[in-house]
């Protein structure tokens, strides 16, 4: 076989906030429903109905003098220092995310100058050829920014790409809405590297779709619930049925085509890291996955999950999961040498994606 360009992932970093906001920490909330009217079931039974649902136990939020750019600043840092690497060598920066930059006492999303120019401005990049800019893609923008540098890396037009994904979605949720349990606040980097190799290594196969026409608002900016809530602010808002039924058939059929695309099955899949969406949905997705190949038994561990603890932070889901992951933070959970690993995102637009990777020999 003759030698190629593929694209590898070199190094990894995450931040993930220090403040740690419990289920019991809603327990007192005035939630509405979509008409105004107050849920009248006592708040214990609402958290713990919202937690058998999600399997959510808690979330992280960023400090209060904290945005996005800076969580995404950090996860760089992280990355960079820890595998040594001169930032001014990056050829690309791209950064997925939402909602720009949210403060906490001017909740309008801040996009100018873009998240990615305020990151290498951080950073202290002087390189003018390395080229920061953001990605708007709801959920699966940081894995579209994976498929965005494995064109740039395997074209030759770049050498190191950083993928970041940041949010903070505990600016953007309405505190009388019982789906703003499920946000949290985080950052994840993957340093993806072009590398010449006889054998297939790296990104193998890639797919996305967009859904626009019926499913373009299932996630969309709204008032509050609450019809008495002092406040012009828009908040995140999902209607979350017709979201999961999304979710079940397209993000199975996505994942199914891009391992033929690859010239896999279910069988070469060692792991498969999801967005860490909701862990019952993610967990129906698995078995509709696997249904698809007739297969009955699904392996124990092939999908990790950090979702408990760790809440939906949108984009920053897999590149955290796979930081930790890669070092050891994850109990019983480890990725080898020539193991094929699957990435899959769903989220606003609505957008889906899936990626085959093959980890290359060490």
């Amino acid at each position: 076989m003759r030698t190629a360009l593929y694209s590898v992932i070199t190094g990894t970093g995450s931040y993930l906030p220090t403040r740690i906001v419990t289920n019991e920490s809603f327990v007192a909330s005035a939630f509405f429903e979509a008409n105004g009217q107050p849920l009248t079931k006592p708040g214990a039974e609402i958290v713990e109905r919202f937690a058998q649902i999600t399997d959510i136990q808690e979330r992280r939020y960023a400090e209060d003098d904290q945005v996005a750019s800076d969580l995404a600043y950090l996860a760089a840092r992280n990355l960079l220092e820890t595998h040594n690497i001169d930032p001014e060598t990056l050829d690309y920066i791209l950064v997925a995310h939402n909602f720009g930059d949210v403060s906490v006492d001017n909740r309008r999303s801040d996009f100018v100058p873009t998240l990615a120019a305020r990151v290498k401005h951080k950073l202290g990049i002087e390189n003018p050829h390395n080229i920061a800019y953001d990605l708007p893609f709801g959920c699966p923008g940081w894995l579209q920014g994976v498929i965005q540098a494995d064109y740039y890396l395997r074209s030759g037009d770049a050498k190191r790409v950083l993928v970041i994904g940041a949010e903070t979605l505990s600016r953007v949720c309405d505190p009388h809405d019982r789906d703003s349990m499920i946000y949290a606040d985080g950052a994840g980097t993957i340093l993806l590297e072009a590398r010449e190799s006889d054998t297939p290594i790296g990104i193998l196969a890639h797919g996305s779709r967009s859904d626009t026409v019926q499913a373009a608002h299932l996630l969309r900016m709204a008032k509050s619930y609450n019809p008495e809530y002092v406040g012009e602010e828009l908040f995140l808002k999902m209607e979350g049925r017709k979201l999961y039924e999304y979710a079940l058939k397209t993000v199975p059929q996505a994942i199914h085509d891009t391992l033929a695309k690859a010239g896999l099955t279910i069988g070469d899949m060692s792991k498969l890291l999801i967005h860490q969406a909701n862990g019952k949905m993610d967990e129906a997705i698995l078995k509709r996955l696997y249904a698809l190949y007739n297969e009955p038994n699904i392996p124990a561990g092939v999908m990790p999950m950090t979702i408990s603890r760790l809440g939906n932070s949108s984009v920053a889901t897999l590149p955290t999961l796979l930081d930790l992951i890669l070092r050891h933070q994850l109990p019983g959970t480890t990725i080898e040498p020539g193991e094929h690993i699957v990435f899959a995102s769903v989220g606003a637009g609505m957008n889906c994606n899936a990626v085959v990777y093959r980890v290359p020999a060490e």
